[in-house]
């Protein structure tokens, strides 16, 4: 429950960003941004890729609808008879989910009925629309737009001897409906939908990779459980400590808000959050990171260079560098010129050179350059960019 949050979606501004001021169509040109999300992810693979990123698509975990109908039935006939004081809304694909449900057994004109007497709290502005979009009212929203901030609200107020309904979505955090409990509340759940691991791992595992080599620039989430699954995928084929040093390092890891977060900050990462908690601001706050941060310049004795991702330009002429090019380079662009020795540059890529493989492999940086000469060699000590 307080651990996921759905796909986090600021439709209107991810379709109408072309004509925002200060939109720029190659802004992210040469990056290459891993998306995990699955449902609804159109808007912001489009958004990147309007800006002239390459988009990674590799959703870790999907939402379904709940395996039986009859349960969530059975949940709403239950909170029916039981008249709740509250109700603690979460999600809006819930929300529109059980209403549907409830319409197809027969039983949504009793459950809008029942809960038009109940105190409805919304954990953010899109449950909130879903409760609207029934028909019913809420009375109030969490602070955090967490589950965990709607109980702490209840519990604040006074639960003892309340009634309480929650709309639980994907994982249940059995956490939450504890503490209500505890504070001698009554608790009646209702999922009507879960979250599952997709049905085919190679894209993620194709996500891994990327990240581990570098090959990507950043990979955004929107919902936690997306980042438990993209981290036991990485476990699962021995890459878990890698893909956690690449977050820590050359990727930037992106989430819409703290509680999608909260996994990457348990692992020690880091991430870029929004200050609003929208898939919009994810959108600007990635685009602004990458073209205003992580373009590396430098001025040589062939020109500006510039490394985007994996586009680098040298005096205006432009090349696209393979994943073991580019750290090569990023590593000769950082020392501005000074000499980096064979064990200095093997060190920086993530499988172990001898001197000769580190030889063949500046040849090769050096075919991708539009200007081979600006990756100079200096006798018996490395390799240097020439400025």
């Amino acid at each position: 429950m307080t651990g996921t949050r759905s796909d986090a979606n600021d439709a209107a501004g991810a379709s109408t960003d072309a004509a925002l001021p200060g939109f720029r169509p190659d802004q992210l040109a040469g990056f290459r941004i891993g998306v995990t999300s699955d449902r609804r992810s159109e808007d912001l693979i489009a958004a990147f890729e309007r800006r002239s990123a390459e988009v990674l698509h590799a959703p870790a975990i999907r939402i379904a609808p709940a395996d039986d109908d009859a349960l969530v039935t059975h949940d709403t006939h239950a909170i029916i008879l039981a008249r709740p004081d509250v109700l603690l809304a979460t999600t809006s694909y819930g929300i529109r989910r059980w209403f549907e449900a409830a319409d197809a057994a027969g039983v949504g004109f009793e459950l809008t009925s029942t809960l038009e007497n109940t105190r409805i709290l919304v954990r953010g502005p899109k449950a909130r629309g879903a409760i609207r979009a029934a028909g019913l009212d809420d009375s109030g929203m969490s602070d955090e737009e967490t589950t965990a901030s709607l109980v702490d609200r209840v519990i604040a107020e006074g639960a003892e001897g309340l009634t309480v309904a929650v709309q639980m979505h994907g994982f249940t955090d059995e956490a939450q409906l504890d503490r209500l409990r505890a504070a001698g509340s009554t608790v009646l759940s209702v999922a009507p939908y879960r979250w599952l691991l997709p049905s085919d791992a190679a894209p993620v595992v194709k996500l891994i990779e990327a990240i581990c080599a570098g090959s990507v620039d950043a990979v955004t989430f929107t919902s936690a459980p997306a980042v438990d699954a993209l981290f036991a995928a990485a476990d699962s084929v021995g890459r878990l400590e890698d893909v956690l040093d690449a977050f820590a390092d050359t990727v930037v890891a992106a989430a819409v808000g703290h509680v999608t977060a909260a996994p990457l900050v348990a692992a020690g990462i880091a991430p870029l959050i929004p200050e609003r908690y929208r898939m919009g601001a994810l959108i600007r706050l990635v685009c602004e990171h990458l073209s205003e941060r992580r373009v590396v310049r430098l001025e040589s004795a062939h020109g500006l260079v510039e490394l985007r991702g994996r586009l680098i330009s040298i005096g205006g002429a432009q090349g696209t560098l393979a994943p073991t090019s580019l750290t090569l380079a990023r590593t000769l662009l950082a020392a501005r010129g000074g000499v980096v020795s064979r064990r200095d540059l093997t060190d920086a890529l993530p499988d172990p050179l001898d001197d000769h493989a580190v030889d063949v492999a500046i040849s090769r940086l050096r075919q991708a350059l539009p200007v081979p000469a600006l990756v100079a060699t200096v006798i018996k000590r490395g390799y240097r960019i020439d400025v």
